[in-house]
């Protein structure tokens, strides 16, 4: 009878230790709230909390905690329950500036435990204004079909066909798996594919790339519910953004049957030698 009693005990600890997709999507909230508000104290954390801000390890507080004030209409969310990992594309605004943040929290015990975060500024006089973030992009939202859904290690591997086609320059060449409606919208602009607001739509598979020979991919986060990969990327130095520079990015993909059927970036110029930090979700 007590080893009957221990083994409910474990399993019922265990079980309350798991933070559901509601719970993920609560923190989320909460820690979009807390940083509008410039208060760490309402979010839930654990004894050794990690916060990083493009890379850099700072004091949670610190960074764009000081300088938010409200939050915008756009998020959309990727749920990693395996890896108890809950992340974000949120739009919030500084008092002279659009912030497009990703954000990826990492839970244990229903509580926040790393805190990694990219943060992009859109002036008002920036020559690259966000046209679709006025609401979830639905190719992201849209449910994954009735039995298309694939296994987490397959779905990372038709997500890295992309950075793979940034490699040798061509989405073609690498035999990247777009779906015909497959779309990219980059820092809330269409860039690629079907759904752009001006027709006719640049095909996301032929359209015309640079090479980037160093770019590197980590895993950030994997939401099988909703077939969505988010990969973290450094372009690497393609004499493109700089001197010394690259673009680095929290980029989603929707992946489903095979195929890639929507993506989602949100990125920034940082030094080529940026390193996550953090350890892949793979």
């Amino acid at each position: 009878m007590r080893r009957v009693l221990l083994l409910f005990l474990l399993a019922s600890a265990a079980f309350a230790a798991d933070c559901d997709r509601a719970c993920m999507k609560g923190l989320l909230t909460t820690y979009v709230d807390a940083v509008v508000t410039h208060d760490p104290s309402k979010l839930p954390l654990t004894g050794n909390v990690r916060f990083t801000e493009d890379s850099q390890d700072l004091k949670l507080g610190e960074g764009l905690w000081k300088t938010a004030v409200r939050k915008g209409d756009f998020r959309q969310d990727y749920i990693d329950l395996r890896k108890q990992i809950a992340a974000t594309h949120v739009q919030v605004f500084e008092a002279n500036a659009q912030i497009l943040y990703s954000v990826v929290l990492r839970v244990s015990d229903r509580k926040i435990a790393g805190i990694e975060t990219l943060v992009d500024r859109i002036l008002a006089n920036g020559k690259f204004q966000p046209n679709a973030l006025e609401k979830a992009l639905s190719g992201m939202s849209t449910p994954v079909p009735s039995g298309k859904r694939m296994p987490r290690a397959e779905m990372i591997r038709i997500a890295k066909f992309y950075p793979e086609g940034l490699r040798i320059g061509t989405f073609a060449d690498a035999k990247t798996p777009f779906s015909k409606e497959a779309f990219r919208v980059e820092n809330g602009t269409f860039m690629a594919g079907e759904g752009c607001p001006k027709a006719p739509c640049i095909p996301i598979l032929t359209q015309k790339i640079i090479t980037h020979p160093d770019v590197t991919v980590s895993v950030a986060a994997v939401d099988e519910e909703e077939g969505n990969v988010l990969l973290w990327m450094n372009f690497g130095d393609t004499n493109s953004y700089g001197p010394g520079n690259a673009l680095v990015t929290f980029e989603a993909f929707k992946v489903w049957s095979g195929e890639i059927h929507a993506v989602n970036a949100f990125f920034r110029i940082l030094p080529k030698d940026t390193q996550r930090g953090w350890v892949s979700a793979e």
